[in-house]
């Protein structure tokens, strides 16, 4: 695995063996950054739930995030995310918060431009959280919100104020990009 665009572009990223953490593919944060250059250009605070290795948070910071926060539950991945953060040099421009995604949503306290949720595949509670995040203040008018998930699980057009307005499959992988209000 590997940052594949900007600053960091080719260094290798360490993920973590032996857990259920499926880190995204090339072929998919590929998609998803592409989707998000032709969506946003608000870039200052990004928030990666979900976060596993790191690297779609990573990838952000390498194509000019100015801060990202990185929520990761299983503590041998938040290691990985700090390793991989100190060997792109993006450490200064980060925060990993050690927790459940539940739990952060609950007390992050700050709009961000771009929310990126990669959940494990087998997480079937991820609509709830979808609902938790959408009603968090965490999403602003602007915000755009990117969810991964398996091509069998079902994700609804609307999730409280959050509406679908595009979805790609792309191999075992669907992402889907949602906006507070009306499409953009």
């Amino acid at each position: 695995m590997r940052v594949i665009a900007g600053k960091a572009k080719g260094h290798q990223l360490k993920a973590p063996k032996g857990t259920i953490t499926r880190p995204a593919t090339d072929l998919v944060r590929g998609a998803i950054f592409s989707i998000l250059e032709n969506m946003t250009d608000d870039w200052a605070q990004v928030l990666d739930l979900f976060s596993g290795s790191g690297a779609l948070g990573i990838e952000a910071l390498s194509r000019g995030a100015g801060w990202v926060d990185f929520v990761e539950r299983v503590p041998r991945c938040c290691g990985i995310i700090k390793q991989n953060l100190e060997k792109t040099q993006f450490s200064a421009q980060a925060r990993i918060y050690g927790c459940s995604v539940a739990k952060a949503l609950s007390f992050l306290d700050k709009e961000y431009g771009i929310i990126l949720m990669d959940p494990p595949y087998a997480n079937s509670t991820i609509g709830k959280l979808i609902v938790q995040l959408a009603t968090s203040r965490l999403v602003g008018p602007d915000s755009v919100v990117v969810v991964t998930h398996s091509p069998r699980l079902f994700l609804n057009l609307t999730y409280a104020t959050l509406n679908l307005i595009k979805e790609h499959r792309h191999g075992d992988s669907c992402i889907n990009v949602y906006v507070k209000g009306s499409a953009v």
